[in-house]
């Protein structure tokens, strides 16, 4: 067989113009498409990681507000708790206080009632004992509670000893005043004359004697110089009184407390 070289010529070259206008007009417009595509996938998935990033970035900063979030919670929930407990504690410490107030002040207004009723209560007496002393004295020996109070208060000095007697008569020689003579009712002048001898005589002196009647003295005599003093009066009389009165008052409730009875003799000091 005979080969046509002019024939093959022409396949060969029409097969090269034909690759080459392949390749010119749609091979590589295909590759540039393709690389187009590729570069924009590849875009796409670089901003897709951005944002996938992003995303991851803006979780983790709303992960981490929530924690602090929750922790700021938890420190506010117990700041409040604690707030409330010791504002309670407070209140109920404050609400003791008021009542524990209460009671030392119910206390005391009883105290002070029970002291100022006793007080009278034994006032009272004194004076009640004391104008039944004078009637029955007066009714039964002639003789005055007046004179009667006076002989003993004298015979009281007169029998005093020891260092009761010489403290009085310390006072008295020290004493640039006159000796204070007190006592509930004006003394006659014969009972004032008796007390001076008396004193005189006891102490060994010859003293001036400021006799003053006095509605607060106690219901008796009371003779003082100079921070000393030496009495007679009634109100040993009225010690087992004011006991009774006491109980009596302690009885009423067992939130009073029994006063002590300011009922003491006065004696040489």
């Amino acid at each position: 067989m005979l080969i046509d070289w002019f024939t093959v010529g022409a396949q060969v070259l029409n097969f090269l113009i034909l690759v080459w206008l392949l390749k010119r007009f749609l091979y590589k417009p295909i590759l540039n498409a393709i690389d187009a595509r590729e570069k924009q996938i590849a875009t796409e998935l670089a901003n897709a990681e951005a944002k996938k990033a992003d995303a991851q970035k803006e979780h983790d900063e709303f992960e981490k507000k929530n924690q602090v979030f929750d922790d700021e919670r938890g420190s506010m929930l117990a700041k409040a708790k604690q707030d409330a407990q010791a504002e309670h504690d407070r209140l109920i410490n404050e609400a003791k206080k008021d009542a524990d107030s209460v009671r030392v002040e119910q206390a005391t207004v009883l105290k002070n009632d029970q002291t100022r009723l006793s007080s009278e209560i034994t006032q009272l007496g004194k004076r009640e004992v004391f104008a039944i002393a004078r009637k029955t004295l007066g009714d039964l020996a002639t003789v005055s509670l007046e004179e009667r109070m006076g002989e003993v208060f004298t015979r009281r000095l007169q029998e005093m000893q020891g260092k009761s007697k010489d403290d009085m008569g310390a006072a008295i020689r020290a004493s640039s005043e006159p000796i204070l003579v007190r006592s509930v009712f004006d003394m006659p002048e014969e009972q004032k004359a008796a007390i001076r001898n008396a004193v005189n005589e006891t102490f060994s002196v010859n003293a001036q004697l400021l006799f003053e009647t006095s509605g607060d003295a106690v219901c008796g005599i009371e003779l003082s110089s100079n921070g000393q003093k030496v009495g007679w009066n009634i109100t040993e009389y009225l010690a087992a009184l004011g006991e009774k009165v006491g109980a009596l008052l302690e009885a009423q409730g067992p939130t009073i407390t029994k006063a002590e009875p300011q009922l003491a003799p006065t004696g040489a000091q």
